[in-house]
């Protein structure tokens, strides 16, 4: 049997002529609701109204899922012709219906969204809509429509939605039926009346008067920064140009991290985010990749490697998970060899961080330490070398058999189950803050450092240990 979908529009007399014909079929007549200003449009047809199925559901899905079982169940017995306010394409249990049934037809009405629109009289046409209750897929655009906002809670709901994309203090136009207030975004919630007629409609303003910004305009500065009669300075920039600053940016965003400071996170990894868009810019120049391009790769590097989420792997821990992660990663990176993977570690990574790398990805092969206690006697071993070299004046000897000590040293840690790069970031941090109070302690009683030796170092290094613990 025949399922006719028909948007009611919002008010009584926005039924189309397909509409009053589909209603005059002898067809069985359902509306989603009596409770609308448009359900009197029907007032010279036999229908059933559904809202009992608002009664006996949790929430909007259940009752969309109930909705839409309905009208298939009655279609197997009669053509039905199924009503909702507004227009098709907004009702959630009309997509169900649709997706079930592919040959329904569908007659559009006025829809909630373009009401919006024309009362509040958005000029842009890019336009992100759902309703209150879907507020959490609502997109950034430069214009969105919320409607259905028949709640204090959903308005409460609304308000911290379009806050975080379009800013508290953006003015938006709050509609109820046909009557419309200029309002802040952060007045969404603080209206007299809700109902179903009820919708806000915002639009953002000037690109330099915005209240909130997106990716997306981060790169549009840096493509306006890059135009011509842009900055001089970013349009002489290159990727090769503009690669240290990336490197320096991690490194300050890492250093907000270790002081747990908000602020300064939020500024670094604005900063680390601002060299991505540079990149991305500079190659969207070239023909190279795009910005979607870009985001595309690493959310189907991100479904793909999750595969213990989004497939068939399984994974009970972090570590099992991380397992999970480095199979599908040499999958994806299609490494036939041990040697393939070792030589995709970067060469400009710190000299702990590349030997930690390169050693796990070694002992992957089975070329390993059988324990952190075999690689400290190697590091001995190589100590006492370089200890016998040095005594025999072989500097250039000494000298690769420090890099032996470092790279056993880094062997140590690792097997541990100690970061090398963390680890000697810490120590460091820790000696430095002891000299700077050794000396300090020092200067107090009048004495020159330059002048101590072993043993007035340790004094006073002792001292400052003491100073710093409280002691």
């Amino acid at each position: 049997m025949k399922i006719t979908l028909v948007g009611l529009g919002l008010k009584e007399g926005d039924l189309s002529g397909r509409a009053i014909d589909a209603l005059s079929s002898g067809a069985k007549i359902y509306a989603r609701t009596a409770n609308c200003r448009s359900y009197k449009s029907l007032k010279n047809f036999e229908v059933q109204p559904l809202d009992e199925l608002f009664l006996s559901s949790r929430n909007f899905d259940t009752l969309n899922k109930k909705l839409a079982d309905t009208i298939i169940r009655q279609s197997k017995l009669t053509d039905v012709v199924y009503c909702v306010d507004g227009a098709v394409c907004e009702d959630n249990a009309c997509k169900i219906i649709l997706a079930k049934k592919k040959d329904a037809e569908v007659i559009e009405g006025v829809s909630k969204t373009s009401h919006a629109v024309n009362i509040a009289k958005i000029k842009n046409s890019c336009i992100s809509s759902v309703s209150a209750y879907d507020i959490k897929s609502l997109k950034p655009s430069p214009a969105a429509v919320v409607y259905d906002i028949d709640s204090y809670f959903a308005a409460s709901e609304v308000k911290i939605a379009l806050s975080d994309l379009f800013g508290e203090e953006a003015d938006c136009t709050f509609i109820c039926g046909d009557n419309a207030v200029k309002i802040k975004i952060y007045e969404i919630d603080r209206q007299k009346n809700y109902d179903m007629t009820c919708a806000v409609a915002v639009e953002e303003g000037e690109f330099l008067t915005k209240e909130r910004y997106d990716y997306n305009d981060v790169l549009n500065i840096v493509r306006i920064l890059r135009a011509p009669g842009g900055c001089p300075w970013d349009r002489a920039q290159t990727n090769e140009s503009i690669r240290q600053n990336m490197i320096e940016e991690a490194y300050e965003l890492v250093d907000a991290v270790n002081k747990n400071d908000d602020d300064m996170l939020t500024e670094e990894t604005g900063d680390v985010l601002l060299q991505a868009a540079f990149h991305t810019v500079l190659k969207e120049e070239q023909g190279a990749f795009t910005s979607q391009d870009v985001t595309t790769g690493l959310v189907k590097k991100l479904i793909f490697r999750h595969s213990h989420i989004f497939g068939k792997d399984k994974a009970s821990d972090e570590n099992s998970a991380l397992g999970v992660w480095d199979k599908n990663k040499e999958i994806e990176k299609q490494h036939s060899t041990y040697g393939e993977s070792v030589a995709a570690v970067p060469d400009n990574f710190p000299a702990c961080m590349r030997a930690q790398k390169v050693q796990k990805r070694a002992a992957k092969a089975g070329l390993d330490y059988l324990s952190a206690m075999s690689a400290a006697d190697k590091l001995t071993e190589d100590t006492d070398s370089c200890i016998n070299a040095l005594l025999d004046g072989k500097q250039a000897e000494a000298e690769k058999l420090c890099g032996d000590m470092l790279f056993d040293a880094v062997s140590v840690c690792r097997l541990a189950g100690a970061d090398s790069e963390q680890a000697l970031a810490v120590r460091t941090a820790e000696f430095a803050e002891l000299f700077i109070k050794a000396e300090e302690i020092a200067l107090s009683e009048g004495k020159k450092v330059k002048d101590f030796g072993e043993l007035e170092w340790n004094w006073y290094l002792l001292r400052a240990k003491n100073a710093i613990k409280g002691n």
